[in-house]
């Protein structure tokens, strides 16, 4: 695998109380087995669990570790944003705070990224089996890729990859999930490279994904609209 001189490892976090000591630690030893140089960024979207306390502790402990808290909440986008912008390191690994990428996937990622500009995940296999969920994702991604003429797998996927360059001069306007789709158009908008990379996503066993409450689900198709008629 190419040796990245750094990499920044950003997670947005919304009440993850019962996962995120086991994300850190996880994320730790993935970063000091990929690169020598290493920071992992976690934005706390004015969790009301008690997750920021845990994080604070630990990233006393551990320089590596940055802690932000938002004084409020974001609807996801937000937190992602803030993160991005506080990463420092040359290689931005992004995924979801329950932490559900291997190891050996991430690695295979990295590979893509000596060809790319972006690597984006998605799933080999249906990864929730939720009715509600299954069509709100295909409705969501056939959207864009009407609106925008983005046409990947899977839009909003729980790890991504990115050279820093990518946000250079990158003017991110979405809170919501939209986030992930602008800064797709906006990369293909420069010219940079998308790579995908099929895997299986580990199931969460703690704690509940709140990406699909109705306010962020609100939010992220206002986000959308936004984003197309002001262009």
């Amino acid at each position: 695998m190419k040796e990245f001189g750094s990499v920044s490892f950003v997670f947005p976090m919304y009440n993850e109380a019962p996962n995120i000591k086991y994300t850190l630690r996880k994320a730790s030893v993935v970063a000091r087995d990929i690169c020598g140089e290493y920071e992992i960024i976690v934005v706390d979207d004015a969790s009301t669990d008690g997750c920021g306390k845990i994080v604070e502790g630990i990233a006393g402990q551990d320089p590596h570790i940055k802690f932000i808290r938002l004084k409020r909440n974001t609807k996801f986008g937000g937190a992602l944003k803030e993160g991005l912008t506080a990463a420092s390191k040359d290689v931005i690994i992004y995924t979801d705070s329950d932490f559900p990428v291997k190891g050996q996937d991430i690695k295979g990622a990295l590979e893509l990224l000596e060809d790319s500009d972006i690597v984006t995940a998605y799933s080999l296999v249906i990864k929730d089996a939720s009715i509600k969920r299954i069509v709100m994702s295909k409705v969501y991604n056939f959207l864009v890729r009407l609106l925008f003429g983005l046409s990947l797998h899977d839009i909003n996927s729980g790890f991504k990859i990115y050279k820093k360059k990518v946000f250079e001069g990158m003017d991110l306007k979405s809170e919501s999930p939209f986030i992930d789709a602008e800064i797709f158009i906006e990369a293909l908008k420069r010219k940079l490279a998308i790579s995908q990379y099929g895997l299986i996503f580990d199931l969460r066993t703690e704690g509940k994904s709140t990406i699909s409450r109705p306010g962020i689900v609100a939010k992220t198709f206002w986000d959308m609209l936004k984003y197309k008629f002001s262009k």
